[in-house]
């Protein structure tokens, strides 16, 4: 199976934002790996590590959103909701020793770029205007050390 390769057309110009999309891409790419190598243990991790961090992903997005008065907000928020359920709904199945490896890696690999490419597209004007002023503040307690520190802490 082939791997999903970034491409530049999927950056959206908010670095922090671009390399958190790149992770889950290396995300989507090992559930791949370890379909191909059968190791059931293997898929486990990868969506266990997957599902944790994206979560982690959309709820810094939306503060972004929100921060920056994203009059989207509600809606991208509902579309998150509505795929984070589809994919727990898949991880319970998983976790019940139903393989859904390849239903999941097929979604995946499918929304990501869509959400990427429409979805999230809409919000960069609204928030690289608000980042520009935030990121300039780069103290410790400035608010992007604190919302990558709360969002992703290192383990």
């Amino acid at each position: 199976m082939s791997q999903l390769v970034w491409s530049n057309d999927l950056n959206t110009g908010i670095d922090v934002i671009d390399s958190q999309h790149r992770r889950i891409v290396e995300f989507i790419n090992q559930l791949g790996d370890a379909r191909q190598a059968g190791d059931r243990a293997a898929i486990g991790e990868v969506i266990e590590g997957m599902v944790d961090y994206t979560l982690s992903h959309f709820a810094f997005e939306e503060s972004l959103m929100e921060d920056a008065g994203y009059e989207f907000l509600r809606g991208h928020q509902k579309v998150h909701e509505l795929f984070v359920k589809r994919v727990a709904d898949m991880q319970a199945q998983f976790k019940a020793g139903n393989d859904v490896s390849d239903e999941l890696h097929g979604l995946l690999r499918r929304w990501l770029f869509s959400h990427i490419r429409s979805d999230d597209a809409a919000y960069v004007g609204a928030v690289k205007g608000n980042m520009k002023a935030l990121v300039r503040d780069q103290s410790k307690e400035g608010w992007l050390s604190r919302s990558l520190g709360k969002f992703f802490r290192r383990r």
